[in-house]
């Protein structure tokens, strides 16, 4: 008969826990810091001009550009466009202070943007509309007329607009809250900033309106809400509540309010009424008010989810979220006759409003 040795049966200790030492790495694999790279020596010649505009002058330029911008309760994109114009035109002089330069300046820079750089006529005309507010609103400088300029050639196109059928093919590629955005767009010609930009109190679910605060122009203005969506609105504002209320909960939903409303009301933007329609999926820090607020949805998440349902519905045009603007001028989806004449009292759908986009 063969004996099986006897093995000793391990206890059932816990093993005690790894002392500190032996968590740190040797010393072959720490992470080694790439040196610091040396300083680059200064030019023995510098350069007059920027000795003559400073950082600090720049910066206290630029600063007086927003202000003036904030003043006249600009967009945000304005402000971002004209201050990015501005550090343009003074770069493009070797930093030389705008008000030494004049109209001689600005007509040589923005014939330069058309024929050495080939922009659009519309990026010349965003570029002089920002020069002349640089001089007039900032500076206090009237410069008058800027004759003689090499302008850009604005093509003369023809909008592309889809079929009723194309249509519903694109909307039926899509989902979830891009699928509502594109159908709120097709059925009430809304612009898709107007559209992300819309609050819950500008919709009128009892009357089916919705109202466009700011639009184009700095105008309001009263649309029809689609019938046909209306349902998908209701369940929509539903699940956007609920999230709010777990906003509110974590000590957040805010949402950033116009202008300086939120010192006014400083409880505004926790406020049901003031919360976006199409809120974003995260927080953000405003860099002015220091407040974490919740944004609405980025116009590229439409713009993508678009794209990609136009290739999967094997179109050829090349469609995006306002192309379904043009669209809704002189095409209406089903059932949407009735929706419009409860609203207005009578149905003027005009190809107008293609031209107005």
């Amino acid at each position: 008969m063969v004996t099986r040795p006897v093995v000793p049966q391990r206890s059932a200790r816990l093993p005690e826990a790894t002392p500190l030492e032996a968590l740190t790495p040797p010393p072959f694999l720490m992470w080694q810091e790439a040196p610091a790279p040396a300083p680059k020596p200064a030019s023995s010649a510098p350069n007059p001009e920027f000795a003559r505009m400073s950082d600090p002058a720049h910066a206290e330029l630029l600063e007086r550009v927003r202000r003036s911008i904030r003043t006249l309760h600009y967009s945000r994109r304005t402000e971002r466009a004209y201050s990015y114009w501005v550090r343009r035109f003074v770069a493009h002089y070797g930093a030389r202070d705008p008000r030494r330069m004049g109209v001689d300046e600005i007509r040589s820079f923005l014939s330069h943007l058309a024929l050495a750089e080939h922009v659009g006529a519309s990026t010349q005309s965003q570029a002089l509309c920002a020069l002349l507010f640089l001089y007039r609103r900032a500076l206090g400088k009237d410069l008058g007329l800027v004759e003689n300029i090499e302008r850009a050639r604005a093509p003369k196109r023809l909008p592309l607009v889809l079929t009723r059928l194309e249509v519903k093919a694109v909307l039926g590629e899509l989902d979830g809250v891009p699928q509502l955005v594109c159908h709120l767009l097709y059925g009430t010609g809304l612009r898709l900033s107007e559209c992300l930009s819309l609050r819950v109190h500008d919709l009128d679910l009892e009357t089916n309106q919705v109202n466009v605060r700011d639009g184009k122009g700095a105008k309001d203005r009263v649309t029809m809400l689609p019938v046909s969506c209306r349902r998908e609105v209701l369940q929509h504002l539903e699940r956007v509540r609920r999230q709010h209320a777990q906003d509110l909960q974590g000590g957040l939903g805010r949402a950033p309010l116009p202008f300086e409303l939120g010192e006014k009301h400083p409880r505004a933007d926790r406020e049901w009424g003031w919360q976006y329609v199409f809120p974003a999926s995260s927080h953000y820090t405003d860099e002015r008010s220091g407040l974490r607020h919740r944004h609405h949805l980025h116009e590229t998440v439409v713009q993508k989810a678009m794209a990609q349902a136009v290739r999967r519905a094997g179109l050829t045009k090349a469609a995006t979220p306002h192309t379904l603007r043009h669209c809704a001028g002189s095409r209406i989806m089903p059932g949407e006759i009735a929706g419009m004449a409860k609203v207005g009292g009578s149905l003027a759908v005009r190809p107008g409003i293609i031209r107005g986009s």
